[in-house]
């Protein structure tokens, strides 16, 4: 029997073995780090044999699926102590997700967060307890019976929608039974590092018309260090929270007569336009057109590109002179009748169309997240159409695009392949040419790649761009999508060099992605505390007293003049206070101006990034900040404040 390693190494075994016992034959830390595997692609427990030539991977808390098989035991482990705890507790499921997990479970009694103290108690005694983790098999009559015997109405629901010769597999640990695909741990002694989250509502399979049930969330580690620095995490997130931050500075809003459609303020307008300017300056360089198409499409549009049958739920619609239209959800079908305006020759390729495109999508209201998530945004699309021999220059050449921008925005990123979905469109070889070329061109620029198995879209592969912000989080933001079947379904062409029709392939990439998301992302990456080209207010001007208020009026005057975006406290407050309000609205630089200043015809600056910089000539001041701004400087904070 042989088995290939995730290295690509190759072990060779006469007899049948165990995922634990080979990993126990690689090596004792391994065994002893080990939560799951994989074989074949497939996730399973440690317990599982190995009895074929196979692909093995031995998972730890490392890898996704190790941490999942780690974290649904722990989900297990909490659902237990919360029987004992509470007998009629009736659960209905309870998965791994990325942080942690969750169950939602029907309780008799009134639940708070104030319970969680008894609830975790209970899970260490169970974790002492090391109790042993089984595995088996009932048949789906027999499933029903003990489910039913057990009052258990959602797991009974769960396996009626069942085939009915349908063979479940079930995990036990001590008096505690669940239903359960797998794969778990060997026992409950890993689990020492947990901490229940935080309560929330949801319906029942996700039906506002079912029950409402209380989900309760947790998370755990394998080390209490790890534990402890992911809360430090998440109390850092609270600080730097979006919201917050955009309340405070007056960046956005949300009503209640719009839910999910948010409303940019000035400030927010300032933030949003200086960073489409620089988009625009960015693709102007590197020869796009900006377009602009209609917010609103008939449906037929929507039919012939397929979004109709793969997107309708999501899509918003309107009846006018008797006929449907459908209000866009992605502005590709709009670019594409662009392309369709003229005849196109290959002389013209590759042919590129930017559009900061309006767009709406029916997004459930629990989804709905500040900027996060959204029902109406603006998509910093492009879509391009170039011949086949094309395709691997033209990916190389957005991969640098979005790399100069991310960088000039001081991300990191990662990038991950997704491939083909079960609902795609389109056929294999086609996918396969668009997967290769996709591959082909991350390969060139040498940078490493992660394969995201059935995620594309449903006209083709994509490659997606993961931020990583100052506190480990990722976003997706960028995409680069290529797509051979919408070129099909609006029958395009571009007479080719030999003077014959030739079918081009179509490109849609994102940088930003939804502007509104990345601007969201942006804040709490930096806290509110933009660079100064971003920033709405980029200087305060601070009198110390009111008898200094025509001098402040007067270098805001020539700040003004200079296109600095300047603003006087005027207020007769202590000198100390505007400054404090002025570090909270996260301004770049405060001006304070007093007797000394005004008698020498200087300024005194203090700046967000080393806090007293001194007195010096206003021309000097705007001459420096003048540069910091053209030349899109991020000045780097070395001060606490």
């Amino acid at each position: 029997m042989k088995i290939t390693l995730k290295d690509g190494s190759v072990k060779e075994y006469d007899s049948a073995k165990s995922v634990l016992e080979i990993a126990k034959d690689l090596s004792e830390g391994l065994a002893r780090n080990a939560c799951a595997g994989e074989i074949d692609g497939e996730r399973v427990d440690l317990r599982t044999i190995v009895d074929k030539d196979c692909k093995l991977n031995i998972l730890t808390f490392e890898d996704k699926g190790g941490r999942d098989a780690f974290r649904h035991t722990t989900a297990h482990v909490m659902a237990q102590a919360i029987k004992r705890l509470y007998p009629s507790a009736k659960l209905s499921i309870g998965p791994s997700i990325d942080d942690g997990f969750y169950y939602d479970i029907e309780f008799e009694e009134p639940m708070s967060e104030d319970n969680f103290a008894a609830i975790e108690a209970e899970m260490k005694k169970i974790v002492k307890e090391d109790l042993k983790i089984e595995r088996f098999t009932m048949e789906r009559k027999e499933a029903l019976k003990f489910f039913e015997d057990q009052n258990e109405p959602y797991k009974v629901e769960l396996i009626t929608d069942l085939p009915e010769d349908a063979e479940l597999s079930f995990y036990k640990q001590g008096e505690f039974t669940d239903i359960c695909a797998g794969p778990h741990l060997m026992s409950t002694k890993p689990i020492k590092a947990f901490k229940l989250m935080k309560l929330a509502g949801a319906y029942w399979r996700g039906d506002s018309k079912n029950k409402m049930l209380t989900r309760i969330y947790g998370t755990s580690y394998t080390k209490a260090a790890d534990l402890e620095e992911y809360i430090t995490r998440l109390e850092e997130a609270k600080k730097r929270d979006h919201r917050r931050i955009g309340k405070e500075m007056k960046l956005f809003m949300f009503s209640d007569e719009g839910p999910g459609f948010p409303f940019f303020l000035p400030n927010g307008m300032i933030l949003r336009n200086e960073l489409m300017k620089y988009w625009r300056e960015v693709h102007y360089r590197n020869g796009y057109q900006e377009i602009e198409t209609p917010v609103m499409l008939n449906q037929s549009l929507w039919v012939t590109s397929g979004h109709w049958d793969h997107y309708k739920e999501n899509m918003y619609t309107s009846t006018i002179d008797d006929e449907l239209f459908c209000i866009k959800p992605m502005n590709c079908p709009g670019s594409i009748l662009v392309y369709k305006n003229e005849p196109r020759s290959y002389r013209e390729l590759p042919l590129r169309f930017a559009e900061v495109g309006l767009v709406h999508r029916h997004e459930k209201s629990g989804a709905l997240h500040g900027l996060m998530r959204v029902r109406a945004f603006h998509q910093d699309d492009a879509h391009e159409f170039i011949a086949m021999d094309q395709i691997e220059s033209e990916v190389l050449h957005i991969m640098r695009i979005i790399n100069e921008v991310y960088e000039k925005l001081e991300f990191d990123y990662h990038i991950e392949l997704s491939t083909m979905p079960e609902d795609h469109m389109g056929s294999l070889e086609d996918w396969e040419k668009a997967t290769n070329a996709l591959k082909s061109a991350v390969e060139k620029m040498g940078l490493p790649y992660e394969i995201n198995e059935g995620d594309g879209a449903f006209y083709g592969p994509k490659l997606d761009f993961h931020v990583e912000d100052c506190i480990g989080r990722t976003w997706q933001c960028g995409t680069i999508q290529l797509d051979f079947q919408l070129p099909q379904n609006f029958e395009l062409t571009y007479i080719g060099s030999d003077g014959e029709e030739h079918m081009p392939v179509m490109i849609h990439r994102v940088v930003f992605g939804s502007v509104e998301r990345f601007i969201g992302v942006l804040t709490e990456n930096c806290a509110g505390k933009f660079p100064t080209w971003l920033s709405p207010v980029q200087v305060k001007v601070l009198p110390i007293s009111d008898k200094f208020m025509d001098y402040s009026t007067k270098v805001l005057s020539e700040l003004k003049a200079a296109g600095i975006r300047a603003e006087l406290d005027a207020r007769s407050e202590k000198i100390g206070y505007k400054i404090r309000e002025a570090r909270l609205e996260r301004v770049p630089y405060m001006l304070i101006l007093g007797q000394k200043e005004e008698e020498a015809g200087v300024i005194a600056v203090r700046s967000r990034f080393k806090g007293d910089e001194g007195q010096m000539p206003l021309s000097q001041f705007i001459e420096e900040i003048s540069a910091e701004i053209k030349d899109r400087v991020n000045r780097k904070i070395e001060v606490e404040e």
